[in-house]
């Protein structure tokens, strides 16, 4: 079964920058996506950035320009660059692991909190 844990988060002052990872645990088949989403206090969940097993990756318009995510295939790591955090940032930040071999599977971690404030 795959577990995954995430890390990373943490106070911030805006402006400033943090790295996430998050690490699947157990076997994982390709092709598969792995992706980060955030869920503010009062709003739904919302995409963040994904990444194919085949480095396709796809940015919420929000983020593009200033968060960039990336994998490790050998480590089954994905990492969460962001810089230039704006208040409106702050929320949950929630890993997703998605495939459909052998069976349809979508993992979600527990989420690390991102605090953006002066």
């Amino acid at each position: 079964q795959v577990q995954l844990v995430e890390s990373g988060g943490g106070l911030v002052q805006p402006g400033g920058s943090l790295r996430l990872s998050c690490a699947a645990r157990g076997s994982i088949f390709s092709p598969n996506t792995m992706g980060w989403y955030r869920q503010a206090p009062g709003n739904e969940r919302e995409l963040v950035a994904t990444i194919t097993s085949g480095g396709v990756k796809n940015y919420a318009d929000s983020v593009k320009g200033r968060f960039t995510i990336s994998r490790d295939s050998a480590k089954k790591t994905v990492y969460l660059q962001m810089n230039s955090l704006k208040p409106e940032d702050t929320a949950v930040y929630l890993c997703k692991f998605a495939t459909t071999v052998p069976v349809v599977i979508n993992r979600w971690g527990k989420g690390t909190l991102v605090t953006v404030s002066s």
